[in-house]
């Protein structure tokens, strides 16, 4: 098979389609021969050298993908060969075939293409696992969400509405905070503003009651100072640094919680793992999706080979939604 290795840590140019061992599965799980894979942000800190696979994943970038079971290896129930599914990967992505536990796998989504599902598991299973599972987000509620515009803010925007919760999103620009509106939010703030005078005129004075966040310390004093009593925030990111100063007081006495998650690194069994998470988006937020109410927000469709130039324009800024990387058809190469 091919796949996308990374000659060394750098730039998209050390991104390379080269010729790769054919995986086999092993126990419980099963072969997907891969029809497309999303681009995240965790690919782009991998390429850069800054986010290594966990041990014994996949070398190769890629945590989520959509494809066809071709191979199914001992102790598999409920999965053929042949069936079109979605995944959650810890790396591997970025290839022709990908092991998969399936614990892992989703059912694509009715509604939604086999190419644009590859976009879907890891923001799915991300915002789901931190909006309801730990930070408890119901119905009657305001959530914060930053980067309205990227993968995870658009996903999470309207997963919010589906929910019943009123909304708020940041973004930097007009076409991007029109866009957060578009998809259903209450408010767009523009961040370059003051966000806890913001939230605070958006929810006359009470605070958003979770704050999802991916900038990590250079938010977090404005994110406690915009948080309603009782507030949660979930940290799933560190673009702004990972270390700030915290005021144990202000916690205290307004009841607020900050929590800090991460999807790659978790295994796939027990409570807090992959599989449990899995199952939870396939009960709960699929329906949301086969009813429409949740769809993918796709930038662009790249083929696979190309994965740099995908890599360029996440570096560039200003992806809206995903990217999907698309794999040719056999003999393409």
């Amino acid at each position: 098979m091919y796949g996308i290795a990374i000659r060394e840590p750098g730039g998209p140019e050390v991104l390379e389609w080269t010729e790769q061992p054919d995986p086999e599965p092993g126990t419980g799980e099963v072969v997907l021969d891969v029809v497309a894979a999303g681009v995240n942000r965790a690919d782009v800190m991998q390429r850069q050298g800054n986010y290594p696979p966990p041990p014994g994943a996949s070398e190769l970038p890629g945590l989520e993908c959509s494809g066809r079971v071709s191979a199914v290896g001992s102790g598999v129930s409920g999965w053929n060969v042949g069936d079109e599914a979605c995944a959650l990967l810890a790396g591997g992505g970025y290839a022709e075939k990908v092991v998969v536990p399936t614990a892992q796998l989703l059912p694509v989504p009715a509604g939604v293409s086999l190419v644009d599902a590859g976009g879907l598991p890891e923001v799915a299973c991300t915002v789901w696992s931190n909006l309801v599972l730990t930070a408890g987000l119901r119905s009657g509620q305001t959530l914060l969400v930053h980067g309205g515009s990227g993968g995870i803010g658009t996903h999470a925007i309207q997963v919010g509405k589906a929910l019943g919760v009123s909304v708020l999103a940041t973004a930097g620009h007009d076409d991007r905070l029109q866009l957060c509106r578009d998809l259903g939010a209450d408010a767009a703030l523009d961040y370059h503003g003051d966000l806890v005078e913001l939230v605070k005129e958006a929810t006359d004075g009470r605070g958003a009651d979770v704050v999802l966040d991916h900038i990590g310390a250079r938010n977090l004093d404005a994110n406690l100072d915009s948080m309603a009593n009782g507030g949660r925030m979930v940290i799933i990111g560190l673009m702004g640094g990972a270390k700030g100063e915290i005021n144990l007081a202000k916690m205290l006495t307004r009841r607020l919680s900050v929590a800090a998650t991460s999807l790659r690194g978790r295994p796939t069994d027990g409570p807090d793992g992959k599989g449990t998470i899995v199952a939870a988006v396939r009960s709960d937020l699929w329906p949301l999706v086969e009813s429409g109410r949740v769809k993918p927000v796709v930038h662009e469709r790249i083929p696979m080979p190309e994965a740099a130039r995908a890599h360029q324009l996440m570096d560039d800024g200003g992806v809206v939604g995903k990217i999907i990387l698309e794999v040719p058809e056999a003999g393409e190469h």
